[in-house]
């Protein structure tokens, strides 16, 4: 890849700050930077402006490095491989792919930062709700309902990418930023769990046209019900499975149900369809044009990274040839009807007399759930930063699968795990199959193929080292990331790295 290189290492105090210089598609931000913090966030207008610049970073890929959760996922699992033109092209994407990281090698400090940058906002945006006065009593229910939601939102992944992570719920003095010690996952998990719990009451049922993108109460029920699942302690999946009912069940008052043809769950003209439970927007909206800071515009750039490089063809637009799918994954889909809308047979639009350079690892398969189409190429700014694709984070038929899972994993009511699991086959016109956990995982690697759930269900399952282990994947190790090698350096070794990375 061919494209500047974005570096950027900002450890926890230089994220304890808030940017005003965002913009969403349910909202602009004005001012942009114009006003000094502690005279803002006086009304309803400037704290809805500070609630927006939490949701901004949900959109952010390129901090410290090309980050993208959903492509760099698929990578670190066993559907993609990391590509691009070499092997030291993208040498943190690389190291994920073979479990090679070190402290100072591997996509953590990208996602170390976004994270810790998204609970600040969400911390002190808090603490100007708390103190504000001027607020209607519906207004403050919400948006302190949204700030909880996104805190637990960047802790989740932080807990499943390091484990054990500083966990800060308010802003932070300038004489304790340095002093942060890491918490245990069951506390991390624990703070996650009560954010959820205390935000979904205060959301609404349904979100208006003009709002798409903001959390539903449906979306919060949601992510606490995966949390839950996602800390394998059965005595938590009584909650989960009521949570995930409530979601799932027909005629559910949030308006979900599954799409009728699965491919146009992925159809960018579908944005915020009945399937999407919680989508992360993009737009062109504000095209850029700056490779000094991608994360200021609204595009997903992990879209051109999963294009085919230099294509040249129909349907299609040129990319950056990253995260070629697997063989594995293209032979476990291939008698799948599923399978002509999560891969693009390469060879057979070479066949047709379209051309691509195969790049670094490449199997002539890729991406095409949220690959780069002509139609939706940007005409403003520079278009590889302006992918307008969301990334649908939650959507109805896993949460079909998480309640099946549940089910199965308490003994509790086998005929509604039957029908939550057949529900999924039956849209794509497979039939009946006993629902057992490896059907149900088999179901989630089909369904979900390239969506970036893939990492995380091997780890959790315990099925990592079997599947993962012969490209790399080490036992009490390669579950999480190392602690990037800045934060232990700037908290003086307050700050302690991960087992398997000490050097």
């Amino acid at each position: 890849m061919n494209k500047k290189y974005i570096k950027c290492t900002i450890a926890i105090v230089a994220v304890m700050q808030i940017f005003v210089s965002c913009k969403k598609d349910f909202l602009e931000l004005t001012p942009k930077g114009t006003a000094l913090e502690d005279n803002f966030y006086k009304n309803e207008t400037e704290v809805m402006q500070g609630i927006i610049s939490v949701y901004d970073v949900t959109q952010w890929g390129t901090t410290g490095g090309y980050t993208m959760k959903m492509p760099l996922l698929s990578a670190a699992s066993d559907d993609c491989w990391a590509g691009g033109s070499n092997a030291s092209d993208q040498p943190n994407w690389v190291a994920y792919d073979n479990f090679k990281m070190d402290p100072r090698i591997g996509p953590q400090g990208g996602l170390w930062n976004k994270n810790y940058t998204g609970i600040n906002r969400a911390n002190l945006i808090l603490s100007k709700i708390e103190k504000a006065t001027t607020l209607s009593a519906a207004f403050k229910t919400r948006v302190t309902a949204e700030a909880k939601f996104l805190r637990a939102y960047f802790y989740f992944d932080l807990v499943r990418f390091f484990g054990r992570v500083p966990l800060i719920t308010s802003v932070l003095p300038t004489d304790e930023l340095y002093k942060q010690v890491q918490s245990t996952p069951a506390q991390i998990y624990a703070q996650i769990e009560k954010d959820l719990r205390e935000a979904y009451p205060g959301l609404p049922p349904t979100i208006s046209p003009a709002e798409k993108g903001r959390i539903s109460q449906g979306a919060a029920k949601a992510q606490l019900g995966k949390v839950l699942l996602y800390q394998n302690d059965n005595a938590k999946l009584a909650e989960a499975i009521t949570l995930f009912e409530d979601v799932n069940k027909v005629g559910n008052v949030y308006g979900y149900a599954l799409l009728g043809n699965y491919a146009d769950i992925f159809n960018p003209a579908n944005k915020f369809n009945s399937e999407s439970i919680l989508e992360i927007p993009h737009s062109n909206n504000a095209a850029w044009s700056d490779w000094g800071w991608i994360n200021g515009g609204e595009g997903n750039v992990g879209t051109q990274f999963i294009g085919m490089d230099s294509y040249n063809g129909d349907t299609y637009s040129s990319g950056w040839g990253f995260c070629p799918v697997t063989l594995d994954l293209v032979n476990a889909l291939k008698a799948d009807p599923r399978f002509a809308a999560t891969i693009i047979d390469g060879a057979a639009l070479k066949a047709a007399g379209a051309t691509y350079n195969a790049r670094y690892q490449n199997t002539d398969y890729f991406i095409k759930k949220y690959a780069p189409l002509k139609a939706f190429r940007s005409a403003s700014g520079v278009a590889e930063q302006n992918w307008p694709i969301n990334e649908i984070e939650i959507r109805l038929a896993d949460t079909y699968l998480m309640q099946a899972e549940a089910l199965v994993k308490v003994g509790s009511n086998p005929t509604r795990a039957k029908e939550l699991l057949d529900a999924v086959r039956g849209r794509v016109g497979l039939g009946s199959v006993p629902a057992t956990l490896d059907n149900i995982y088999n179901e989630r690697r089909l369904e979900l193929a390239t969506e970036g759930h893939r990492f995380f269900d091997l780890v959790r399952t315990g099925k990592a080292v079997t599947v993962l282990g012969p490209v790399g994947f080490k036992a009490n190790k390669s579950e999480y990331l190392p602690i990037p090698q800045t934060e232990i350096d700037v908290t003086k070794g307050v700050i302690k790295q991960n087992p398997g990375y000490i050097n």
